[in-house]
């Protein structure tokens, strides 16, 4: 069998899954199960033999034109090189995970035919845009994801944050899919085709008219898909989903999906330099306001949330600079890490036995309760914070070092104030990935809230998968930074002592001040018991924040549910904490700028078509109802009446005749 031919089969697989899985899940359930996991798992098993045969050399190239459209053609193309290759291994590898760890997670969900379906669908999707070698057969996959993530995180429809959810990442979504388009046809124009091969030629050769301009529209939807400011407030507020969605989207689909595009067309982006500091600005302020509103969330999935748009950013940073061998290398390490980080939150969650205890200040004696979900758990933390010898810290100095590269001169057609903003942004960064993980790891597990009832042993299905990516999680960075360059384009990876020495130290300084930090919450809280806080909540204001609304949790009236008032986090945030709690109030400034314009916008063209236009559509009917009504009352079927009023009628002309004639 060819490799183009298992190319194929990758996206194709999951795909016939997805539609057996529907057709079949109410007439034969017994099939769910099987249908959900074996198609990923064999694309998984294929996926891998495509990218031996790949082996990192020449990418494989086939296309065939779907049908003539009279001006630009629209192939269906494949184009498989090393980055392809490795992401779709990463694709299909955490899809069969959160298969496999969704039999437990949603055994006793009605729903679960219809969510693995879609499931399925969401895999074939991005693995189709992984592989596509056409840029109209990847806004396909692009949409198509779009799609199920809507239906996926309004999974739970019932409660009202997950409507507000779904619906509002597919909204925004979809504002920055508008440019998005707008700038895929810009390109094809000036390239004569949508196949990338012939789109990156034309910009080699500087074909390009507007570079910028089409730049910009493409980052634009990039924004949006990957969670990056300004249109990353979304993602958060998907965490009302199942959390192997969410695993799913934060690690190797939708989100990474922008960050893979741009590593794909990377001259383009590169082709103008403004384009490469606004990418690089974004980048910065991405990171730096994301790490600062994980350190302020109280939810355990939103922390995870702040985090991956936090680590996204670093990818993008790493394209910022010019360098997208180390954007995919984080964007594989993170893919297995953080899948890690949200199934294992899913088990706390899951052993709980409900989504209340996603609240890090309510949990208590979790590390013997949830054993597996703890050491792999930490090893995830450990590598999300850069710490060496775990993947993180490969792949993050391999960003680090570009940014240094470019500072320093060896990146001639990269800005320099772009090398700085990155550099200067990623080392903030790793000082704050650093603390709010090891916040997250001190509340989780050695917190002194409320301790859940013990609903029993985990699944098999959920505690084996956390140890299968613990592997890579810790592993991988080592392992594969020596043997990446030759998969992309020959780039370096190795991390450089510089970058090294500073982020490593940064890191360790933020865990250990947030480790100080929380021995003194924890010394002044052993003075209050716990249930204190909830009987006087407006007593230690602190204490108590908005953000039990915006994370959704129960209120704190109970002391068996009171949180644990030993949080780092308030301590080392001060007063920016209600502001970072909050993501920085951009939510209620997007209200104030678009939600409140279009609805006032909404009320006054219903009141105008209500009171307006239908007033005159109502008269254009009164009008001849009247004349009819009054035409009926003359038809009273009394004889001597028409008489009288012929008589009447008669008389009243011979008198207008005689005047006349008089008169003349």
């Amino acid at each position: 069998m060819t490799t183009t031919t298992l190319a194929v089969l990758v996206p194709l697989l999951p795909f016939l899954g997805a539609a057996a899985g529907l057709l079949l899940g109410r007439t034969a359930p017994g099939f769910v199960r099987p249908l959900a996991v074996l198609p990923p798992l064999t694309a998984l098993v294929l996926a891998v033999l495509v990218a031996v045969r790949q082996g990192g050399e020449r990418p494989v190239d086939a296309a065939t034109e779907l049908t003539p459209t009279g001006s630009v053609p629209v192939e269906l193309a494949l184009h498989i090189d090393g980055f392809a290759a490795l992401v779709a291994v990463l694709v299909a590898l955490v899809a069969t995970c959160v298969q496999i760890y969704s039999t437990g997670y949603l055994r006793d969900d009605p729903r679960y035919p219809s969510y693995a379906a879609l499931v399925s669908l969401f895999t074939s999707a991005m693995l189709l845009v992984v592989y596509s070698g056409d840029l109209m057969v990847l806004l396909v996959g692009w949409e198509i994801m779009g799609i199920c993530s809507y239906f996926l995180v309004g999974h739970y429809w019932e409660t009202p944050e997950a409507r507000a959810a779904s619906l509002k990442a597919f909204l925004v979504t979809k504002l920055g899919d508008v440019p998005f388009l707008i700038g895929l046809f810009a390109l094809a124009s000036d390239a004569g085709s949508f196949r990338i091969t012939k789109i990156l030629g034309t910009v080699a050769s500087g074909g390009l008219d507007h570079p910028t301009l089409v730049a910009l529209l493409l980052l634009a939807g990039v924004a949006g898909k990957s969670a990056q400011f300004p249109l990353h407030t979304w993602l958060p507020d998907a965490m009302a989903g199942p959390t192997p969605v969410s695993a799913l989207i934060h690690a190797a689909t939708m989100v990474a999906a922008g960050v893979y595009f741009i590593a794909r067309l990377l001259p383009v982006f590169a082709a103008s330099s403004a384009a490469l500091v606004v990418l690089a600005v974004m980048a910065a302020v991405t990171m730096a306001g994301s790490a600062l509103a994980a350190l302020a969330q109280d939810d355990i999935k939103r922390v995870l949330a702040y985090s991956t748009i936090g680590q996204l950013g670093y990818m993008t940073g790493a394209l910022a600079v010019g360098d997208r061998g180390a954007a995919v290398f984080h964007l594989l390490t993170h893919g297995a890490f953080k899948a890690l980080l949200f199934l294992a939150a899913g088990v706390i969650i899951h052993a709980a036995g409900t989504n209340s205890l996603a609240a890090m200040s309510r949990m208590g004696n979790l590390r013997d309760r949830v054993p597996d979900a703890y050491w792999t758990m930490t090893v995830a933390l450990l590598a999300l914070a850069a710490i060496p010898p775990f993947s993180g810290f490969f792949s993050k100095e391999s960003v680090l070092g570009a940014a240094e590269h470019v500072i320093t001169g060896h990146a001639e057609d990269v800005p320099g104030a772009a090398g700085w903003i990155v550099l200067v942004a990623g080392l903030v960064s790793a000082l704050l990935t650093a603390a709010y993980a090891t916040r997250l790891w001190l509340l989780a597990f050695r917190g002194r809230g409320a301790e859940a009832p013990d609903h029993g042993r985990q699944p098999i299905a959920m505690t084996s998968v956390l140890w299968v990516l613990a592997v890579p999680s810790l592993a991988l960075g080592g392992f594969a930074y020596g043997r990446l360059p030759d998969w992309f384009d020959g780039h370096d990876l190795t991390p450089t002592l510089t970058t090294s020495v500073l982020g490593t130290g940064v890191a360790l300084v933020g865990g250990i001040v947030t480790y100080g930090a929380w021995r003194q919450t924890t010394a002044l809280a052993a003075h209050v018991p716990l249930g204190a806080v909830a009987a006087h909540p407006e007593g230690d204001a602190g204490l108590v924040e908005a953000e039990a609304i915006t994370t959704h949790t129960p209120a704190y009236g109970d002391a068996a549910t009171a949180p644990d008032p030993a949080d780092p986090g308030r301590l080392l945030l001060g007063p920016l904490h209600r502001h970072a709690a909050v993501g920085f109030h951009l939510d209620a400034l997007y209200t104030a700028l678009f939600v409140r314009p279009v609805q006032a916008g909404a009320t006054l063209v219903r009141f105008l078509d209500r009171e307006v236009v239908d007033t005159y559509v109502r008269g254009a009917g009164a009008v001849p109802r009247l004349l009819g009504g009054a035409v009926r009352r003359a038809q009273t079927g009394n004889v001597q009446t028409y008489m009288s009023a012929l008589l009447a009628g008669t008389v009243v002309l011979v008198v207008a005749v005689l005047l006349v004639a008089t008169g003349a």
